[in-house]
């Protein structure tokens, strides 16, 4: 029995297809200008005062980890329609609820799938994700937030997102 600890993201194909574009050139052009640049750098000489060899080398080390996220997301994904509207609360619904009394409006799943969207994103795998997943408009519950401190929130609506 194999258990994967990498969290399962919704995604829309439009957001799909625009992480794999991002991938794709990453790991191609991307990779290659970077590459490119490295070498430049080398043949300027001494390294150890090598400020455009530096920055590359950290570019080149950004753009890796970026590959190995995006790979895995991707890898992980789960592309399609968004959610049923039935006002249950899961990833790839618009939230809206009262979080200690004040109202807030949010995203839950990956900001990934948000894009450029001026939205707030918290994770399904978050404390406040893991305590709202599954409920209801009315439904109220309470979670202990990083802080240790208790938190009550009451779902108002849930809505699938539509970017």
């Amino acid at each position: 029995m194999s258990t994967s600890s990498a969290p399962v993201a919704w995604l829309t194909q439009e957001s799909y297809d625009r992480l794999k574009a991002e991938l794709d050139h990453l790991s191609g052009p991307g990779r290659a200008e970077i590459v490119a640049r490295i070498e430049q750098a080398r043949s300027e000489g001494d390294l150890k005062e090598n400020g455009g060899y530096h920055a590359a080398k950290e570019e080149q080390g950004k753009a890796e980890a970026r590959i190995r996220q995006l790979t895995e997301l991707l890898r992980n994904a789960h592309v399609g329609e968004p959610p049923a509207d039935d006002g249950v609360v899961e990833p790839g619904m618009v939230i809206e609820a009262k979080i200690a009394g004040d109202p807030e409006t949010f995203l839950l799943g990956s900001r990934e799938v948000a894009g450029d969207a001026d939205i707030n994103v918290y994770s399904e795998k978050s404390p406040l994700g893991a305590a709202i997943h599954g409920l209801k408009a009315g439904d109220s519950t309470t979670y202990t937030a990083p802080n240790g401190k208790e938190i009550t929130v009451e779902i108002i609506s849930a809505k699938p997102y539509t970017g």
